[in-house]
């Protein structure tokens, strides 16, 4: 495994899925989809975690 840093070149909005990606080795598009999933049913909860990763990680 790699250090987790925001992936610049792949990125949508911030590149936390992205690098997310690239660190553990899943599919961006699952990863992205879980993010969404987790925002609906966590009522925001997981959109605050994308928020403080993407000011977090460099």
């Amino acid at each position: 495994m790699t250090k987790l840093t925001l992936d610049r070149t792949n990125k949508k909005i911030m590149g936390v899925c992205a690098g997310l990606s690239n660190w553990s080795g899943i599919d961006t598009t699952v990863i992205r989809i879980a993010f969404v999933i987790a925002t609906l049913v966590g009522f925001g909860s997981a959109l605050l975690i994308y928020i403080a990763l993407g000011l977090i990680l460099d």
